[in-house]
């Protein structure tokens, strides 16, 4: 069966409309530096970049942590940046032996310091797992990066900065959270890494 072209026309064009709306927002494009912003002071100040998310928003959490650790642009020295969730048995005993709902808030504990930095995704912002992560993290005196939808849901009061794509629809905003996330991996490389820069 030949695929829908309208549909596949639609799907383009929805997501075209969520990043105009993501360009066209001034308090968004502010979050977006002042992300880049804390994650340039925390790995100055020799802190991590850690990331957690579910399903998609995981392997999206694992993406961007790479771009960090590994590389983005250029070859340069390796930052400190992990996902949460990669050590599976890690992962599978905490949802055995504590439940589901403590999995990232377990290792935040573990390995969160005051000055690092928790990126928290959660397209819809009411993942209760993402959400006890941010209170833990919170608690050890890390900064909390927010990625949701819209409306940011409960983790909008609780997040220090918050990268709420201009949607409602979930691939619409993974999408734009996998461009914010881009960006600000970008900018941490330049920022830090590039002869005479600076800011």
């Amino acid at each position: 069966m030949k695929p829908e072209l309208p549909r596949i026309q639609q799907a383009i064009q929805e997501s075209i409309t969520a990043k105009q709306a993501l360009l066209a927002s001034e308090p968004l494009l502010d979050a977006v530096g002042a992300a880049t912003e804390a994650c340039v002071n925390a790995f100055r100040q020799k802190g991590k970049v850690l990331f957690c998310g579910n399903g998609g928003s995981a392997a999206d959490a694992q993406h961007l942590a790479a771009e960090l650790s590994g590389r983005f642009y250029f070859d340069r020295p390796p930052l400190f940046a992990e996902a949460l969730h990669v050590n599976s048995s890690f992962t599978t005993a905490v949802s055995n032996d504590y439940g589901y709902d403590y999995v990232f808030a377990r290792m935040v504990e573990a390995v969160g310091r005051e000055g690092d930095i928790l990126f928290a995704l959660s397209t819809s912002g009411n993942s209760p797992n993402v959400l006890r992560a941010i209170e833990a993290a919170r608690e050890c005196g890390m900064t909390v990066i927010g990625m949701t939808g819209q409306s940011g849901g409960k983790m909008r009061e609780h997040c220090d900065i918050l990268l709420n794509a201009p949607s409602n629809d979930t691939p619409r905003i993974q999408e734009c959270h996998m461009l914010m996330g881009h960006i600000v991996c970008e900018l941490v490389e330049k920022t830090l890494f590039t002869p005479g820069h600076t800011s």
